[in-house]
């Protein structure tokens, strides 16, 4: 499970960074990232990056796709890690 670790820890960085960077472009009429793929970061398992980026920067957290969608994503993905962790 350790060859896991990096991607996971990647994945969740970039989602993270992802959101904090729509919401500083958000505030500056700037180039948005798209919600399409602010909402696959979190997909491919990057949701408690998603999660913690949403929290912290206050960001998306009344947009309804993000407001259910992340978190459930969030607690789908730690189930199913838990399970591989425990199964290996």
């Amino acid at each position: 499970m350790r060859e896991l670790t990096y991607p996971l820890l990647i994945i969740n960085i970039i989602a993270f960074l992802a959101f904090g960077y729509d919401k500083f472009q958000a505030k500056r009429d700037g180039w948005r990232v798209p919600e399409k793929t602010l909402l696959i970061f979190c997909l491919f398992f990057g949701a408690i990056g998603g999660f913690l980026g949403m929290k912290i920067f206050r960001h998306k957290t009344m947009t309804p796709i993000f407001l259910l969608g992340v978190p459930i994503l969030m607690a789908v993905q730690l189930v199913i890690l838990s399970l591989l962790f425990y199964y290996k």
